[in-house]
């Protein structure tokens, strides 16, 4: 059952200083929120449920390069469903507007770490000491698995 629905407000959710979300583009439903709360919790729809178009957003589309729109669709992949939409439910307030508030704090924090570019890693290698050591330990290993066998020689021989 879809409680209620707000897609009218021409504020804007500021990601960085080049992107700001249009909340034209989110879609909010409100629903009652599961678990412990009596009557109050029973009739009012105080679960959100914000909804976000990431593979089609015209924002997007338009503030990003194509690289970075692609990277933000892999990072975030386990996140959005098969048509591309990110939804994000909260639940942790008593208070519905609370629960709005803290859901759009979530879709900025997770679109700034989808849009982080990944640090290049930089080579290393083992020291000299770091290599003598796993030697070391793969020769003490080695005879210990020595010192379980069997003895085959005859004694005397």
């Amino acid at each position: 059952t879809n409680y209620g629905v707000n897609n009218q407000n021409d504020n804007k959710i500021y990601i960085n200083e080049r992107i700001s979300i249009p909340e034209a583009e989110l879609t909010v439903r409100f629903t009652p929120s599961s678990g412990p709360g009596g009557q109050h919790a029973n009739k009012a729809a105080t679960r959100v449920i914000l909804s976000f178009d990431v593979a089609n957003s015209l924002t997007l589309i338009g503030a990003l390069s194509i690289t970075q729109h692609q990277r933000l669709l892999n990072k975030l992949d386990s996140r959005l469903d098969g048509d591309g939409v990110l939804q994000i439910a909260v639940q942790d307030s008593r208070s519905q507007h609370q629960n709005r508030q803290i859901a759009l704090e979530r879709l900025k924090e997770i679109l700034v770490k989808g849009l982080q570019k990944p640090k290049r890693r930089i080579k290393t290698r083992p020291s000299r000491a770091a290599k003598e050591r796993r030697i070391q330990n793969k020769k003490r290993r080695g005879q210990k698995k020595r010192e379980r066998g069997r003895d085959w020689y005859p004694e005397g021989s």
